[in-house]
């Protein structure tokens, strides 16, 4: 899932500088699973920026609202008119569902309630970890489950370094070597020969080369003029 963190009140009220009314927006997916941006945090945010404005010496009406996905027009368009009559929207969705909210509205002032970090999960309650970069190029078959991209500080497709010590990396004690778990699962399943073959460096055009990243499934497009969220 998408993991992301709430950024402190003070900013997002200097972000609304001007704004006399605010719709605090949440996110039903992802952000509500990682306690950043559902429906109880909206509340909160719109409760906590009418208290801190009020102390700054300024009046904000803020409500909150929750859709189950900022990031897919069909349901941005449930909260169309309160979109619509709010000076500025705080988005307490991801990166994509923030723009969401201006490519489908353009005449609304939207600003971000939220950090986007990582594709990630909870590995105990309270803490989560990253697991995928989005590189567009998959190699988890070569390393058996366990992402170098993501997981190597070095982001090597051919390790270990020699850097780490204990299974941990040497960047930092606290994070684990992702290149050790990789050699320990492969030692474990009698498959570390498949290590022995050396990788060119990562094409990183399916990344981000030439732009923002686009897919297209012809059999599922169904007119020339459809949006991505229609």
């Amino acid at each position: 899932m998408i993991v992301a963190e709430q950024k402190p009140v003070a900013k997002i009220l200097e972000m609304a500088a001007g704004a006399q009314t605010a719709l605090v927006l949440g996110c039903g997916t992802c952000v509500t699973v990682c306690f950043a941006g559902g429906d109880k945090e909206a509340e909160i945010l719109a409760s906590a920026l009418r208290m801190k404005a009020r102390l700054d010496g300024r009046e904000l009406d803020a409500a909150h609202l929750t859709v189950q996905r900022q990031c897919e027009w069909e349901y941005l368009d449930t909260a169309a008119d309160r979109i619509r009559q709010a000076d500025v929207v705080v988005s307490l969705g991801c990166g994509v569902g923030a723009q969401a909210i201006v490519e489908r509205f353009p005449e609304a002032r939207m600003v971000p309630g939220l950090d986007t970090r990582f594709y990630g999960l909870p590995t105990r309650h309270g803490v989560w970890e990253e697991r995928c970069a989005g590189c567009g190029d998959c190699v988890l078959d070569y390393t058996d489950g366990i992402c170098p991209v993501a997981r190597c500080s070095k982001s090597l497709l051919n390790g270990p370094c020699g850097g780490s010590h204990d299974g941990k990396c040497e960047v930092d004690d606290a994070i684990p070597c992702a290149w050790h778990e990789i050699v320990e699962r492969l030692t474990s399943r009698g498959e570390l020969e498949r290590l022995a073959e050396v990788h060119e460096p990562k094409n990183w055009r399916a990344a981000r080369d030439g732009g923002p990243g686009r897919i297209v499934r012809e059999d599922l497009v169904r007119d020339a003029q459809d949006g991505a969220g229609t």
